[in-house]
């Protein structure tokens, strides 16, 4: 393993681990470098790479001394912190294997993921992650060990099981002073393809399954997206999407690894887009909602600001988009529209950036579900060089990318080197190479499902285009058969939809049907806001969505985008939801994606009402809360039909 200070590690993947690549970038940069800085009240607080490795050591040393030992698997479960990667760094020193959870998962949800990965050691940020699993304490036999980062509120707490965080790094010290270079021995047995993290998948269709991943499998994806799409140590990322989420392992663990750049934690959920906009980072990896909810800021902000800036933008973005439209296509753009977008960019799209927290990023992608065409083409038309990548849990993240020079929103750009892609006769996409997991933990009927003859079937519909390419349709089981016969992608439609502001989340249905429906959630707090400035009084959500005034509106934005669509794609009738699709209650994933057959089910009245002629519909229910406790909710929904 070497390199120089100002690029990426070269690395024998037969023998690297994160620890090593770790104590290598501790070698390499001492104290002298960033390795991750975090927020506290207001200040970012740096922790050098020299730092992060004694950190980890100290983790490690104070966890093996708790008693996990080789095979065992520990979870970490709260908001990203500095502490959520010593953690899983210093499990795998110690001979384990890591998994990271969702931190607003319920104490069921925690319950049932612990027992499935038969997990024997928590690292919880704090006391609410530790009430959640305290609460579910009688389910699990195997759980050995709790450890807490955060003390605040556990100071009457008994449980022998409990352990600080600030306990395992002095035992780890004490052990580091009694046996110097024990740790370094243990280290540099490590192999490549040891066990180092269960990945969960997304859940879509039913209960997550925990993909196992090596080290390999990991830094060979890592490394070959680094060979096409290249960072630097002098990069910064920002930290603040779920761990438990693929994209973030890969950058935040991985590729941060390999190249050394810093990794930046914001102080809470609540301010990491204010937080995103003061570090500016190089690379940004988020999935499409992330993307879909800076789209739609701009657009609010826009319909707030002054009159003169809302002449500069619907000026200025035309042009822009006229520009990215060429460029996508892969046309070439006259001299006259290059000045026009220069101009722009002087005027609107620089501020916008800057405003968004884009302004220095030169590595942006989205994966992990479809991106709407129009919000692709948006960060494009403000100067955002956004590419597409496709990947899955089961391959260690990325399988393919747009090159610079070579993006087209309707596909995922070509495959990275040591990554084979096969289409099957019934259009599933096949996938094999060096990070294919090795299967599914304790799930041996799921692993002879998905990997046969060394290619992962991927559930995915897609086809390789004539210069190699990838597109993928949706997922095989997703995409809709109309009643003329022929197929239809639903989330290319629901992209589309969920361009427009006021619309926070909408669900296709049409299979076998004579038109395409769907069902609509409105963004609760923009619609209020329109519905306040034009004098329509409302006391909450159900309320709001009750009103037939609101049903107006959203049907002239779905109206806006139906023109847009061909003809076989437009939505010819929708139903405006009383509620959010809401995780709580299975009806997404903890990553955002819309789990179909429990929308399906639950909303089955709403859905064959779509196709009669009723025009609203009295909703009386019950739903369970969090909490425990349940709420009522009384309201209309109201369909309207779009020509």
């Amino acid at each position: 393993m070497r390199s120089g200070r100002g690029v990426p590690l070269t690395i024998n993947l037969d023998e690297a681990t994160f620890v090593k690549l770790l104590k290598a970038n501790a070698e390499r940069f001492g104290d002298t470098k960033a390795a991750v800085r975090t927020k506290s009240r207001g200040i970012w607080q740096t922790t050098s790479w020299q730092q992060y490795y004694e950190q980890v050591k100290h983790f490690s040393l104070g966890v093996a001394g708790l008693g996990l030992g080789k095979g065992d698997v520990a979870a970490i479960i709260g908001n990203n912190r500095a502490t959520s990667l010593y953690a899983v760094i210093g499990t795998q020193a110690a001979g384990g294997a890591a998994i990271c959870l969702h931190h607003d998962a319920t104490s069921a949800e925690v319950a049932a993921l612990l027992k499935r990965f038969s997990v024997k050691y928590v690292i919880a940020e704090d006391q609410e992650q530790v009430d959640k699993i305290l609460d579910v304490r009688s389910e699990l036999p195997a759980l050995a060990k709790i450890i807490y980062c955060d003390p605040r509120g556990m100071r009457r707490y008994r449980e022998e099981i409990l352990h600080p965080f600030a306990e395992l790094l002095e035992i780890g010290s004490v052990a580091v002073k009694e046996h110097p270079g024990a740790f370094e021995q243990r280290i540099a047995t490590g192999s490549g393809d040891d066990p180092a993290m269960i990945c969960t998948t997304s859940g879509t269709t039913g209960p997550p399954r925990g993909a196992m991943l090596t080290y390999r499998n990991m830094l060979s994806m890592a490394q070959s997206l680094n060979q096409v799409d290249a960072r630097r140590p002098t990069d910064e990322f920002v930290s603040f999407l779920p761990l438990a989420w693929f994209g973030e392992q890969l950058t935040a663990l991985a590729s941060a690894l390999i190249v050394g750049f810093t990794v930046n934690f914001p102080e809470k959920p609540e301010t990491a887009l204010a937080d995103l906009r003061e570090i500016g980072p190089q690379v940004i990896f988020f999935p499409p909602r992330v993307w879909a909810e800076l789209a739609s800021s701009v657009q609010v902000r826009i319909m707030e600001t002054t009159p003169f800036k809302r002449f500069m933008y619907r000026t200025f973005m035309p042009m822009g988009e006229k520009v990215a439209e060429l460029r996508l296509a892969g046309k070439p753009v006259p001299l006259a529209a290059r000045i026009l977008r220069g101009f722009a960019h002087v005027c609107l799209f620089r501020a916008l950036r800057d405003r968004l927290g884009l302004s220095r990023v030169r590595s942006a992608m989205t994966g992990g579900s479809a991106l709407g065409e129009d919000i692709f083409t948006f960060f494009h038309a403000i100067g955002v060089n956004l590419k597409q990548v496709y990947g899955l849990t089961e391959v260690a993240g990325i399988v393919s990318i747009h090159r610079d020079g070579d993006i087209q929103g309707a596909t995922v750009g070509l495959p990275l080197q040591g990554t084979e892609v096969a289409i099957a006769p019934d259009g599933e996409i096949l996938l094999k190479g060096s990070g294919i997991c090795s299967g599914y933990y304790n799930d041996s009927k799921a692993t002879s499902a998905a990997l046969k003859d060394g290619w992962l079937h991927t559930g995915d519909a897609g086809y390789l285009d004539k210069r190699g390419h990838l597109v993928v349709i949706d997922r095989l089981r997703d995409v809709l058969t109309l009643a003329d016969g022929s197929v239809l992608a639903p989330q290319s439609v629901e992209g589309k939809l969920k361009f427009s502001p006021y619309i926070k989340e909408a669900v296709v249905i049409g299979s076998g049907n004579p038109f395409l429906t769907a069902l609509v959630c409105m963004d609760g707090r923009i619609v209020g806001k329109w519905a306040g400035d034009n004098k329509i009084a409302f006391t909450t959500y159900s309320d709001l969505v009750a009103k037939p005034e609101v049903a107006d509106f959203i049907a002239g934005e779905l109206a806006k985008a139906n023109r847009e669509l061909p003809e076989a794609s437009r939505i010819k009738r929708f139903a405006l939801l009383y509620k959010d699709l809401d995780a709580d209650e299975d009806e997404l994933t903890r990553t955002g994606k819309v789990r179909r057959a429990v929308v399906a089910e639950r909303y089955r009245e709403i859905i064959e009402a779509l196709n009669t002629d009723v025009e609203q519909l009295p909703i009386d229910v019950t739903i369970d809360l969090q909490d425990g406790k349940s709420a009522r909710i009384v309201s209309t929904v109201h369909f309207r039909n779009l020509s």
